[in-house]
């Protein structure tokens, strides 16, 4: 069907060794009745491994697209869309693919093993599809995606961030329900409870997102945020499965490979770039991280 429709808009990142995805909002029949749905694929063939991995797809209808937007419609940058006179429906198709070599970040060092857990390390013999219900998070989190106007490399940054996120909170809408019996409750981050505690945590994370080639410590972290370190490094893990580190790190090393792919620089640029203090530290750091040497991304 979205074949026939009038394509409006559409990003794209297909780099090897990374999730891939494609964003593209078409132009919406005002006269269709769609609800927004989600899906998510895993792909299991036993006997060809590299064919495995997941998919996550996710339809939106209810949203709307200015078509000056991409030109700098005045009136969106300084009021906002809301009341755009450019603004017509959109249908949004989104899509993300991850693959295993990056999944597996994502349950390093689990002790307790939970369904996410068993999907994310391709234990289920065969492929299947589940219906993924949108809960808040996930549709703020694709019209974060949807709406950004950040361009070129902060915009990579930006929606590698929302990717994992998008991952994180499909598998806690997926599993919650089930699983939240079996969940202990961590003491120290009932502080979380907290509106705006949890705010410094979102804050922290957008913090460093905005620091990829600058590396900051923790402490100054908890500083900039105003909240003691350990619970940032608490809450921090709590809210968005990962510790701070793992999250830096995965940001940087997926931001290397769009630079290395798509931009086309030399190692010796994007290790600069990324603030690490030698090609060796950056190299060995990349080839751990996604199996892969630098070099070997720079020929397409």
């Amino acid at each position: 069907m979205v074949e026939e429709l009038d394509l409006l808009q559409e990003r794209e990142k297909q780099i090897p060794g990374t999730w891939q995805y494609t964003i593209r909002r078409y132009r919406k029949n005002p006269h269709w009745a769609l609800e927004d749905t989600g899906m998510l694929v895993y792909h299991f063939q036993e006997k060809d491994p590299s064919t495995r991995h997941i998919e996550l797809k996710f339809c939106l209808a209810g949203n709307s697209y200015c078509l000056e937007k991409d030109i700098d419609c005045d009136l969106c940058r300084k009021t906002g869309s809301n009341n755009c006179e450019h603004k017509i429906p959109s249908l949004d198709v989104l899509h993300f693919r991850f693959e295993p070599i990056h999944l597996a970040h994502f349950v390093k060092g689990h002790k307790r093993k939970s369904q996410a857990d068993e999907l994310l390390n391709f234990r289920h013999a065969e492929s299947f599809s589940k219906v993924v219900p949108l809960c808040n998070k996930i549709r703020m989190t694709l019209e974060a995606l949807l709406n950004n106007t950040y361009t070129d490399t902060l915009e990579n940054i930006f929606i590698n961030a929302q990717t994992q996120i998008l991952l994180l909170y499909t598998l806690e809408c997926m599993f919650s329900s089930r699983e939240k019996e079996e969940v202990e409750e961590v003491p120290a981050c009932k502080f979380l409870a907290n509106e705006n505690d949890r705010d410094k945590i979102i804050k922290a994370r957008e913090i460093l997102i905005q620091h990829i080639g600058d590396p900051i410590t923790i402490k100054e972290l908890s500083r900039k945020v105003a909240i003691n370190e350990c619970y940032l490094k608490k809450g921090f893990k709590v809210l968005f499965g990962s510790t701070i580190f793992d999250f830096y790190q995965d940001q940087r090393m997926e931001h290397a490979k769009f630079l290395l792919y798509e931009k086309g620089r030399t190692v010796s640029e994007v290790s600069a770039s990324l603030g690490y203090s030698s090609i060796s530290h950056f190299s060995t750091a990349f080839k751990k991280h996604t199996g892969l040497k630098p070099c070997e991304l720079l020929v397409k």
